[in-house]
């Protein structure tokens, strides 16, 4: 496919994330306003808990989903807490949770609990609500542990797994998602991919859609399947699509 194309595919399976420290209902609206693009809608969008019920009277009758994160952005153990937080949101409306792996505890060997963890919040769901898992691999680091955290998450139930928070210095790598997507296909179950984190140009997009192809076929990155999560991109991709040239935006 050609670049306008290959924008407008990218920008339908956007996650436009605004997870800033200072963001606030004006922040939010704007993100809303912004996922309604004169080139399509974008997937979704992603936000602070807090801002759920904002976001979701906001999107009322575009088709654009709401994401939110829950045990973010440090991956912690505190299992109730995250239950607790993952009812909420999903009373205010969210339709996916996006839910941080405690992979600090998975990295120094308690990997029952990471996928304890997974288990026990897809059961908190109700609905059609979707559970995204954030393996943070960038922290994982190792090819063989960022390996087992994606089958324990897909095990514990996934509908996505997903590479990082943003958070971190090091977020979402082609090395990381050919390990997740070799996981997803050798699964044999329907599991998602989300790079997160670092994808800010139309080369990036396409990067990481050329591994999805290459693991899944050329047809399976729908919004169904595969998101990207980034508050940057969308301006270089409207650029494209504008037939005007964009630097790298800065952001998540």
């Amino acid at each position: 496919m050609d670049n306008k194309q290959l924008a407008a595919k990218a920008i339908s399976l956007l996650d436009l994330t605004n997870l800033n420290d200072d963001c606030d209902e004006a922040a939010i609206e704007a993100l809303c306003q912004k996922a309604q693009t004169p080139h399509g809608n974008t997937a979704a969008v992603c936000v602070w808990p807090r801002f759920v019920a904002k976001a979701k009277s906001c999107l009322e009758g575009t088709g654009i989903k709401v994401a939110t994160v829950v045990n973010f952005p440090h991956g912690g153990d505190d299992l109730l807490a995250t239950i607790e937080e993952t009812k909420a949101a999903i009373a205010d409306g969210a339709d996916e949770i996006d839910l941080v792996l405690p992979y600090k505890t998975f990295a120094n060997g308690r990997r029952g609990y990471g996928e304890t963890m997974v288990v026990r919040v897809k059961e908190a769901l109700s609905g059609d609500v979707k559970l995204k898992v954030i393996l943070e691999t960038g922290e994982l680091k190792d090819a063989d542990v960022i390996r087992e955290a994606a089958e324990a998450a897909i095990t514990g139930g996934a509908d996505f797994i997903k590479t990082s928070t943003g958070k971190v210095e090091v977020n979402a790598t082609p090395e990381a998602a050919e390990i997740m997507l070799d996981v997803i296909a050798q699964s044999g179950k329907h599991v998602g991919f989300k790079p997160a984190g670092g994808v800010r140009t139309l080369d990036d997009a396409a990067t990481y859609l050329a591994i999805a192809e290459k693991f899944m076929g050329s047809d399976w990155a729908t919004p169904a399947h595969f998101r990207f999560g980034a508050s940057g991109v969308l301006d270089a991709l409207l650029a494209v699509m504008d037939g005007k040239e964009a630097e790298a935006s800065e952001g998540y």
